[in-house]
């Protein structure tokens, strides 16, 4: 008659806490919800920013806010964020195209709550510009940005002149950075360094049993307990 495994064994159910095996983390819900939103609401908010910028302060002077530490202008950048490199807009119009394509395809297996928003905030401020490179003057792939947000200075000489999807991207990039640096992944796991200090709360090795030559042997003569040492007296060897 065959006996039925018990439980934790070999044979028995799988190994759970009782068992001695890992027990199973539990699966954390997907995010592309939170990075759609983030990306809709930035990328609407560039768009109708952009859209009042053209019909209000096209060809009049900058308004000056807080004392001069802000000024809303209007200028066009064939360049990246921040008019990084003017003459390659073709360039960045692939680029962007790039970077939209592969944060959608990371969106499922997303599982963060701030690499959502991070990523939400790079793919809303990429596809922003995106649109101002594919349908704004002097043509399609070669578009100007529409920027108008200059800090100190009217004409971004203190800095250069950006907009919401270019601070978008910096912020999002700048968080993407931070996450990786305290090892947050995007499954919503954290990551474990390994550490050269061993751990204090480890139990300790048992004992090593005496080897094979050390319990089979007996004491070595002349040691205090083997016969024939100082102790006992052989033959003509008493004083």
């Amino acid at each position: 008659m065959s006996v039925p495994p018990r439980p934790g064994s070999a044979e028995g159910s799988p190994a759970g806490p009782a068992g001695g095996g890992p027990s199973a983390e539990p699966v954390r819900p997907r995010r592309a919800r939170v990075l759609a939103l983030t990306a809709v609401a930035l990328f609407a908010t560039d768009l109708l920013t952009k859209a009042l910028v053209v019909a209000e302060l096209m060809d009049r002077q900058p308004v000056r806010l807080l004392g001069g530490a802000l000024y809303l202008t209007h200028a066009r950048n064939a360049g990246a964020a921040f008019a990084f490199a003017q003459g390659a807009t073709v360039v960045f119009t692939a680029v962007a195209a790039v970077v939209v394509l592969v944060i959608m395809r990371t969106a499922s297996r997303l599982r963060s709550v701030p690499w959502a928003i991070c990523l939400g905030l790079i793919l809303g401020g990429a596809a922003g510009n995106l649109v101002d490179r594919i349908f704004r003057a002097p043509g399609p792939l070669r578009g100007h940005v529409v920027d108008w947000i200059s800090v100190f200075d009217p004409y971004g000489k203190a800095w250069p002149i950006f907009n919401v999807a270019d601070s978008g991207i910096v912020v999002g990039g700048v968080t993407a950075v931070l996450l990786a640096f305290l090892g947050i992944e995007m499954d919503g796991t954290r990551s474990r360094r390994r550490s050269p200090v061993p751990d204090r709360d480890a139990p300790a090795a048992p004992p090593r049993p005496p080897g094979r030559d050390e319990s089979r042997s007996g004491p070595h003569p002349g040691s205090a307990g083997s016969p024939g040492s100082a102790g006992s007296a052989g033959p003509g060897g008493g004083p």
